[in-house]
Protein backbone atom coordinates (compact mmCIF):
# COMPACT_ATOMS: atom_id res chain seq x y z
CA UNK A 1 0.00 0.00 0.00
CA UNK A 2 2.96 2.43 0.04
CA UNK A 3 2.52 5.53 -2.12
CA UNK A 4 5.04 7.11 -4.43
CA UNK A 5 4.67 10.71 -3.27
CA UNK A 6 7.58 12.74 -1.99
CA UNK A 7 7.27 15.53 0.52
CA UNK A 8 9.19 18.75 0.92
CA UNK A 9 8.22 22.00 2.55
CA UNK A 10 9.82 25.43 2.98
CA UNK A 11 10.21 24.58 6.68
CA UNK A 12 12.22 21.46 5.80
CA UNK A 13 14.47 23.66 3.67
CA UNK A 14 14.83 26.15 6.55
CA UNK A 15 15.94 23.37 8.92
CA UNK A 16 18.13 21.76 6.23
CA UNK A 17 16.36 18.39 6.34
CA UNK A 18 17.36 16.16 3.40
CA UNK A 19 15.41 13.00 2.69
CA UNK A 20 17.76 10.14 1.80
CA UNK A 21 15.00 7.57 1.29
CA UNK A 22 11.32 7.52 2.10
CA UNK A 23 8.60 4.87 2.07
CA UNK A 24 5.69 3.80 4.21
CA UNK A 25 8.01 1.35 5.96
CA UNK A 26 11.02 3.57 6.68
CA UNK A 27 12.22 7.14 6.26
CA UNK A 28 15.91 8.05 6.39
CA UNK A 29 17.01 11.69 6.45
CA UNK A 30 19.98 13.88 7.38
CA UNK A 31 20.64 17.38 8.68
CA UNK A 32 24.05 19.06 8.61
CA UNK A 33 24.23 21.11 11.79
CA UNK A 34 25.51 24.68 11.94
CA UNK A 35 25.21 27.74 14.18
CA UNK A 36 21.75 28.45 12.76
CA UNK A 37 20.51 25.37 14.69
CA UNK A 38 21.92 26.57 18.04
CA UNK A 39 20.15 27.84 21.10
CA UNK A 40 21.89 30.65 23.09
CA UNK A 41 24.23 28.20 24.88
CA UNK A 42 25.82 27.08 21.61
CA UNK A 43 24.22 23.64 21.33
CA UNK A 44 21.53 22.40 18.97
CA UNK A 45 18.05 23.61 19.95
CA UNK A 46 15.68 20.84 21.06
CA UNK A 47 13.15 22.12 18.55
CA UNK A 48 15.42 20.87 15.75
CA UNK A 49 15.16 17.33 17.12
CA UNK A 50 11.39 17.57 17.62
CA UNK A 51 11.06 18.93 14.08
CA UNK A 52 12.97 16.12 12.38
CA UNK A 53 11.13 13.51 14.46
CA UNK A 54 7.71 14.89 13.49
CA UNK A 55 8.59 15.48 9.84
CA UNK A 56 10.07 12.05 9.10
CA UNK A 57 7.22 10.24 10.89
CA UNK A 58 4.62 12.32 9.01
CA UNK A 59 6.25 11.65 5.64
CA UNK A 60 6.42 7.89 6.22
CA UNK A 61 2.89 7.69 7.57
CA UNK A 62 1.50 9.66 4.61
CA UNK A 63 3.41 7.56 2.10
CA UNK A 64 1.98 4.41 3.68
CA UNK A 65 -1.53 5.77 3.22
CA UNK A 66 -1.03 6.45 -0.49
CA UNK A 67 -2.66 8.97 -2.80
CA UNK A 68 -5.66 10.91 -1.58
CA UNK A 69 -4.79 10.57 2.13
CA UNK A 70 -2.39 12.22 4.54
CA UNK A 71 -1.28 11.70 8.13
CA UNK A 72 -1.12 14.58 10.61
CA UNK A 73 0.57 14.56 13.99
CA UNK A 74 -1.51 14.27 17.16
CA UNK A 75 1.39 14.02 19.59
CA UNK A 76 5.16 14.20 19.45
CA UNK A 77 7.20 12.94 22.39
CA UNK A 78 10.88 13.60 21.76
CA UNK A 79 13.58 12.85 24.33
CA UNK A 80 16.92 14.66 24.03
CA UNK A 81 19.76 12.26 24.83
CA UNK A 82 23.02 14.01 23.88
CA UNK A 83 23.96 17.62 23.13
CA UNK A 84 25.73 18.54 19.90
CA UNK A 85 27.08 21.71 18.33
CA UNK A 86 28.07 20.43 14.90
CA UNK A 87 28.11 17.39 12.65
CA UNK A 88 25.51 15.49 10.68
CA UNK A 89 22.34 14.08 12.20
CA UNK A 90 20.99 10.82 10.79
CA UNK A 91 17.28 10.33 11.32
CA UNK A 92 15.53 6.95 10.89
CA UNK A 93 11.75 6.69 11.27
CA UNK A 94 9.86 3.37 11.31
CA UNK A 95 6.27 2.45 12.12
CA UNK A 96 5.31 0.73 15.34
CA UNK A 97 1.62 0.47 14.43
CA UNK A 98 -0.28 1.37 11.25
CA UNK A 99 -4.05 1.23 11.47
CA UNK A 100 -7.16 2.41 9.71
CA UNK A 101 -7.44 5.73 11.61
CA UNK A 102 -4.12 6.16 13.42
CA UNK A 103 -0.44 5.34 13.25
CA UNK A 104 2.44 5.33 15.74
CA UNK A 105 6.00 5.87 14.53
CA UNK A 106 9.35 5.60 16.33
CA UNK A 107 12.17 7.90 15.25
CA UNK A 108 15.83 7.57 16.22
CA UNK A 109 18.29 10.44 15.73
CA UNK A 110 22.02 9.69 15.85
CA UNK A 111 25.29 11.50 15.25
CA UNK A 112 28.12 10.65 12.85
CA UNK A 113 29.48 8.08 15.31
CA UNK A 114 26.05 6.35 15.44
CA UNK A 115 25.54 7.52 19.03
CA UNK A 116 21.92 8.24 20.00
CA UNK A 117 21.16 11.96 20.14
CA UNK A 118 17.36 12.00 20.37
CA UNK A 119 14.52 9.50 20.31
CA UNK A 120 10.88 10.14 19.60
CA UNK A 121 7.42 8.70 19.08
CA UNK A 122 4.78 10.38 16.98
CA UNK A 123 1.07 9.47 17.02
CA UNK A 124 -0.61 10.42 13.73
CA UNK A 125 -4.20 10.57 12.52
CA UNK A 126 -5.01 9.30 9.02
CA UNK A 127 -7.11 11.78 7.03
CA UNK A 128 -8.30 12.35 3.49
CA UNK A 129 -5.63 14.60 1.92
CA UNK A 130 -8.07 17.53 1.48
CA UNK A 131 -8.64 17.53 5.28
CA UNK A 132 -4.95 17.64 6.20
Amino acid sequence: MPGQRTYNSPFDDLVGLRMISASGEQVVAEVTLSERHHQPNGIVHGGVYATVVETTASVGASLWLGEGRAAVGLSNHTDFLRSLSEGVLRIVAEPIQQGRTMQLWRVEVSDEQSRPVASGRVRLMNLPAESA
